[in-house]
């Protein structure tokens, strides 16, 4: 499997979703399991099932997240050029269209969080502006249609 690269936000963010799965949702859960399943016949019993289901998503997010974090490997800055846009990298962009401005930061699908900023490098836009430069301009084509931009800042 190919490595995850995340910010050390990130990779604590994970971290500790993680531990609260572990430390006091599952443990919630199981407690309800066993409640649900001394009410007798389990075959008619929704908060059983409710219960097992409950169950069954925090075991796979749990899965899910231990073996992003296995595979994890943290983004450190000054290894990663700073002339083009790459993963790491807050981009400042206008729009040729509307003349509008504005930033996004390219991070790992794991991270993204669109209304803080947060674009997934593997998004139409994402992909749209890893590997060009300031000053250049892109046309990216996203579902709706195809996007104008010009990038006037990178940094880290």
């Amino acid at each position: 499997m190919s490595e995850v690269y995340l910010s050390r936000e990130g990779y604590q963010k994970l971290q500790d979703e993680l531990q609260n799965l572990k430390a006091k949702e599952r443990p919630a859960v199981r407690q309800a399991l066993q409640r649900a399943r001394e009410f007798g016949d389990l075959s008619e019993n929704a908060e059983y099932s409710a219960a097992k289901e409950r169950l069954l998503f925090l075991e796979q997010r749990i899965n899910k997240l231990e073996e992003t974090l296995s595979r994890a490997r943290l983004l450190e800055n000054e290894n990663i050029p700073a002339d083009k846009v790459y993963i790491g990298a807050t981009v400042d962009l206008t729009d040729l269209k509307s003349g509008r401005k504005f930033s996004y930061t390219l991070v790992a699908p794991e991270e993204s969080d669109f209304e803080r900023g947060k674009i997934s490098t593997v998004s139409p836009i994402g992909r749209g502006l890893l590997g060009h430069a300031e000053g250049e301009e892109v046309n990216i084509q996203v579902p709706a249609g195809l996007l104008h931009y010009k990038i006037e800042k990178i940094s880290r």
